[in-house]
């Protein structure tokens, strides 16, 4: 504060002004928040005229410790530099300063000093602070996006979408980024403070967050905590007893807030879209602007082959290396790449998920989608990985009896199908292009697909029909073995079932049977097989997925054929009801509803509830049993605290049924009353 007697009084931020119009009033309006490359103006307000030979000067200071000092200039550089202009008015003094597009993002202390002609300071005010963001408004700023949509979708949109299931039956949940929550900024620069980079050396890690090249790749390892101090800690098997499992979160912002609460303490627990979830909500707040992408039928090679190469003995294995993921999520960034050739400019492939270590650390990316599309491998960062991840073969293999290895199916068709995101004209999806296989060839296929000059027999074909099941529902799966040929054919079919993660990760065997069966000439045979919910509801996974696959030998001298397919059991819905019309800080009421569609009942059942701008983290615990077909409603009552189309989320979770999903809009107005003059 002042002094009695100064000259300086009091330091005007102009806050909700500048934060209107740099875009960042949901972040906060009370305090300074600005975007890099665009001007803004504070006063400041004097005792008295301006002393004769005397001038305002303004220092910056960034770091826990001033390790990076700043002089603001008094006149227009070179451009590269802080610089600020002043006009007088009355008792004030209008100072309008300039940024570069180029400037260190993060928290900066700001003093103004009245300085003497001599030099020396008369007086200094300093306890004063302000934000600097990533400004994707700004022509002149690397995350440049010049499109008004995109950026409303990409920065500013705190509700989205993920998609989920498989590449033939696609799902998708509601996720609420809540980039301009309370604090969550914060929790933002608190994640950038504790990475490794910062720790080892503050100041040149303050120095290099002008860079979002640098920052993103931070923030891809700190969002995950293998090896640093990062926010989530991924487990892909149950139990999750001493954490929350993947499914039932519904936003970033909870998991920010814990993670920060308890101490920079990982949260438990995540899998890929959690990660890319908390990842895209960082990014986005800084000004970055992000979405979150799905990748179905996802490769993940270990060995750098680009091939995914299975051994297939129809046990319950683990996959130990390689392994097909049914989605897996990560998300893209929008920049410009000084740091390489031209034309790798635009989004960047950024992944959170601990899978590959990257110069050392769990991180991957950022890498340019155009490398990805034309095959260029040699561009950093992770492109072989990330490209094996959209194009890579899938190459099943079985052990003879003596030892030798037979290839029995190579499928150049299923890794990344539907390669999907968020429209930005709603919660649509919008599909990415399937890369040609010339491309997978200038890629540089480093694996030759040996055979054992077996040819397959053209007159069988196998097919696995399966309908889109309810889980808790009993369903039937038909294998069908079609002979094309002109000859009667004798067939050994080995059908395995197994319950799997989406992650390709065996939790057990559903169903198995073996037989003999002659197929006539020009016929199919057809094989039924019974899932009863007894039986699978065992060893499902929380993902809810089973996986069948089918060996047919023609007892010819011949290769067998394969086929595999993955059976999403889809979940039921809650219904949310929002009644009346919704106006900022005033009550609103919401009605959920569930039913129990299984044949056993529930216990331990809880509602949670979270909507960016309507309520923070919220449960809600249903008391007693739900019996099997029983209806069960829970009602809620919040306030609004902002503006604008808002989402409500909510998940229940009970002992035998988890991840059920619903969701409601609802559009928040100010209330504006009647003015009766008195």
């Amino acid at each position: 504060m002042a002094q009695q007697n100064s000259f300086i009084v009091d330091v005007d931020l102009r806050s909700h002004e500048n934060n209107l119009f740099h875009r960042t009033r949901e972040i906060d309006r009370e305090r300074l928040i600005v975007r890099r490359g665009q001007p803004f103006s504070i006063t400041v307000q004097h005792s008295d005229s301006l002393p004769h030979k005397h001038q305002l000067e303004l220092v910056l200071r960034l770091g826990k410790r001033d390790e990076v000092v700043i002089k603001v200039q008094r006149q227009r550089g070179t451009g590269d530099k802080w610089w600020f202009n002043q006009q007088e008015a009355q008792s004030e003094i209008l100072l309008t300063l300039h940024s570069p597009a180029d400037a260190i993002i993060g928290q900066y202390y700001l003093s103004v000093l009245l300085m003497s002609l001599n030099g020396r300071i008369v007086e200094k005010m300093d306890e004063i602070s302000f934000h600097l963001l990533f400004n994707p408004w700004c022509k002149d700023d690397v995350v440049y996006l010049p499109d008004e949509k995109l950026l409303h979708e990409y920065v500013m949109n705190e509700d989205g979408v993920i998609f989920m299931g498989t590449w033939d039956y696609i799902r998708s949940i509601p996720w609420n980024y809540g980039q301009f929550e309370d604090f969550v900024m914060d929790i933002c620069f608190e994640v950038l403070d504790n990475s490794k980079e910062a720790l080892q050396n503050f100041k040149r890690d303050i120095e290099s967050r002008s860079d979002p090249v640098y920052i993103s790749r931070i923030i891809t390892a700190m969002v995950n905590a293998n090896g640093d101090r990062g926010v989530l800690i991924g487990r892909w098997k149950q139990p999750y007893l001493d954490g929350v499992a993947p499914n039932r979160w519904t936003g970033s912002v909870p998991i920010l807030r814990k993670w920060s609460k308890d101490g920079i303490k990982a949260v438990k627990y995540g899998q890929c879209w959690v990660f890319a979830g908390v990842a895209c909500t960082v990014l986005r707040c800084l000004g970055i602007p992000t979405r979150l992408i799905t990748n179905f039928a996802s490769a993940h090679d270990v060995d750098g082959n680009l091939s995914i190469d299975f051994v297939e003995d129809f046990e319950s294995r683990e996959e130990k290396n390689d392994s097909s993921w049914n989605f897996h999520c990560w998300v893209e960034s929008w920049m410009r790449r000084d740091d390489l050739p031209k034309g790798n400019e635009g989004w960047q492939v950024l992944d959170p998920t601990p899978q590959e270590l990257s110069d050392g650390e769990f991180c991957c990316g950022p890498c340019p989608v155009s490398a990805i599309k034309e095959g260029n491998l040699g561009v950093k960062y992770d492109a072989p990985f990330i490209f094996a991840e959209v194009n890579a073969d899938i190459i099943y293999w079985r052990f003879l009896p003596g030892g030798q290895k037979q290839k029995i199916r190579v499928d150049q068709r299923s890794v990344g199908k539907n390669i999907s995101t968020k429209s930005v004209y709603g919660n649509g999806r919008e599909d990415g292009l399937k890369e040609e296989r010339e491309v997978y060839e200038k890629a540089g296929r480093r694996v030759t697909h040996h055979t054992d000059g077996k040819v397959a027999p053209a007159r069988l074909n196998l097919l696995i029909k399966h309908p889109n099941p309810v889980f808790g529902t009993d369903f039937d799966v038909i294998l069908e073995v079609t002979n094309e040929g002109c000859d009667n054919t004798n067939v050994h079919l080995t059908v395995h079932a197994i319950a799997v993660t989406y992650n390709s990760l065996h939790q057990g065997e559903c169903k198995r049977q073996m037989n003999n069966v002659t197929v006539s000439a020009q016929k199919a045979h057809k094989e039924v097989l019974r899932f009863r919910y007894e039986d699978y509801s065992k060893c499902v996974s929380e993902h809810h997925l089973i996986r069948v696959k089918a060996l047919a030998e023609a007892q010819e001298d011949s290769l067998p054929i394969m086929a595999v397919a993955d059976i999403p059991l889809n979940m039921p819905e809650l219904h949310v009801q929002v009644l009346g019309k919704a106006f900022v800080w005033e009550q609103l009421t919401a009605y959920i509803s569930f039913t129990n569609p299984l044949p056993v009942p529930l216990t331990g059942g809880v509602f949670s509830l979270e909507g960016a701008g309507l309520l923070s983290e919220t449960q809600i615990y249903a008391e007693g049993v739900i019996s099997p077909g029983q209806k069960v409603s829970v009602k809620i009552s919040f306030t609004p605290m902002r503006t604008g189309v808002r989402t409500l989320l909510v998940d229940f979770d009970s002992d035998r049924l988890k991840d059920v999903k619903g969701v409601a809009s609802v559009v928040v107005r100010k209330k504006y009353r009647n003015m009766i003059p008195v």
